[in-house]
């Protein structure tokens, strides 16, 4: 170690057993971020570690605020921030955060974004509001549920697809929890009779969050849920969505197009976004001009120009995508196809030399082409413009640390539409899950198909095939649908039975 300033000795890094959440409860996380100095505990001893420009006056102050003799030392300043950061995460947001016991707290907003980490000294229900939002992040929720009933207020977390039941805090505090989360969104105080749509932002040390807000009037009350968009979230590759290996390169030649519609469909909450995201990633952004417009913007893209949609002053996906087409574009991203006006400029856009992405909501890849032609556009056009449809689900993976050695029974396999895999080795979730998972599992993956719009696929949408018709074609030419991707992934012990069967249904033919 050598000296950054004199007399005090420096460290590079700072180490996550020197962070002790117990040294830092009276010191405000503001404060600290101010002077960018921390007390961390180091060989049994209490160190302040600051940065090089940290004053002097400063360390004294600390130790004086802890009452304690303490070691200084130096570090960068990017390292003691996320120190910081990852101290005061530790000790916010605990897992069952004690509601307060009375209403009528100062429900004022402070700043455009709150920070969570920051939220010791806020007034209880606020307080209370910045804990079950840092709980849902610790636990990576991506929705909160905040239900009232006629004897109790429920708190649930949307985990890996699924709903659990927090701690819940007391029934009186109903309109004092909702009043904070409408200040924090913008909405109307007073207006409880009709729904109402806002977002709020919020910070966890260094990272924002978009936190949208829906708020609908029910019998009990107002039920209200967040939805958690991590602005700054780590995006994915096509590498990591879970395809089979020839569809990922089968999928990889689709990209390579230098026109045509790429779509994506499934259920709201399938992952379309993240797959239309990773399919963005992979093309040559600094020499193709790619703009998107989406409802909402959930993530920010480097060198990509994104457009947010908004209905109230008539930018719809329709109008905006008209305006794109006017901006030069290589390759456009249109978040939903919810009308024939959309899919109408998205087809004509595809036929005068674009790349186009979107999504659809439907079952399967061959119900996309039946959805679009029923919307109004022709047959011969979708079977020029179509490049491929990937359908896709999300399910739930097993847990490596507790799951189970079983055999397919003959009834699931036939609901995998497999009756041969009867008896084969598979692996299944432990009941009781174990301290690394929720009930056997852990994290997520998809489950897809590809429907490639080959020549014999083409002519097949020219002459308008019934949709079943269309996946016997395409099977011909390699296709394989979600059940025969689930069933491999059951076999390889990344999920089990029970869960491609919930997200994607048995088999019905």
């Amino acid at each position: 170690m050598s000296g950054a300033l004199p007399g005090i000795p420096s460290l590079d890094r700072i180490e996550e057993e020197w962070l002790d959440p117990e040294l830092i409860e009276p010191v405000p996380v503001d404060w600290v971020r101010r002077r960018v100095l921390l007390p961390i505990r180091r060989d049994g001893r209490v160190v302040l570690a600051g940065s090089p420009d940290t004053p002097l006056q400063a360390y004294e102050d600390l130790a004086l605020l802890l009452g304690v003799e303490a070691d200084w030392v130096s570090a960068p300043a990017p390292e003691i921030q996320r120190a910081i950061d990852r101290c005061y995460f530790r000790r916010a947001g605990a897992p069952a955060p004690a509601a307060p016991d009375a209403a009528g707290e100062d429900l004022a907003p402070r700043r455009e974004t709150d920070d969570l980490l920051a939220g010791s000294a806020d007034a209880p229900v606020a307080h209370y509001v910045n804990l079950i939002l840092l709980e849902a992040v610790k636990r990576g929720a991506s929705d909160i549920h905040i239900e009232p009933f006629a004897s109790a207020l429920a708190v649930r977390y949307r985990i890996d697809g699924l709903l659990y039941e927090q701690p819940a805090p007391p029934r009186h505090l109903e309109s004092a929890l909702t009043a904070r989360l409408k200040v924090m969104a913008r909405l109307d105080l007073a207006e409880k009779r009709l729904p109402q749509d806002g977002v709020a932002r919020v910070r966890v040390g260094a990272k924002e969050i978009d936190v949208r807000v829906s708020s609908v009037p029910v019998a009990e009350g107002e039920r209200i849920v967040l939805r958690l968009l991590h602005r700054e979230s780590t995006r994915y590759t096509l590498n990591e969505l879970g395809m089979a290996p020839a569809m990922l390169e089968r999928f990889r030649a689709i990209l390579r197009e230098p026109h045509g519609i790429v779509l994506v469909t499934g259920p709201t909450g399938s992952g379309k976004t993240t797959t239309l995201y990773a399919a963005l990633g992979e093309l040559d952004t600094a020499h193709l001009n790619v703009l998107t417009i989406e409802d909402p913007i959930e993530y920010q893209l480097p060198n990509i120009g994104q457009i947010q949609v908004h209905p109230k002053i008539g930018l719809t996906f329709a109008r905006g995508l008209r305006h794109i087409l006017r901006q030069d574009p290589d390759v456009v991203l249109v978040g939903e196809t919810r009308d024939l006006e959309t899919a109408e400029i998205v087809v004509r856009a595809s036929l005068t030399g674009h790349l186009v992405f979107t999504t659809l909501h439907t079952n399967d890849a061959p119900g996309a082409v039946t959805r679009l032609v029923d919307m109004g556009i022709p047959p011969y056009l979708l079977a020029a413009a179509g490049r491929a449809v990937l359908a896709q689900r999300l399910v739930r993976r097993l847990c490596p640390a507790c799951r189970r050695e079983a055999a397919l029974t003959g009834r699931e396999a036939d609901w995998l539409g497999q009756p041969a895999l009867a008896g084969r080795p598979a692996w299944t979730a432990s009941p009781d899950g174990c301290s690394e998972c929720l009930g056997g599992y852990k994290g997520r993956t998809g489950i897809h198909e590809l429907l490639a719009v080959t020549p014999a696929v083409s002519e097949a949408i020219r002459s308008a095939v019934p949709s079943a018709e269309l996946r016997r074609l395409a099977a011909a030419d390699g296709f394989r649908d979600m059940l025969a991707d689930g069933a491999d992934k059951v076999l390889a012990g990344v999920t089990s039975v029970a869960e491609v069967l919930r997200s994607a249904g048995a088999r019905r033919d």
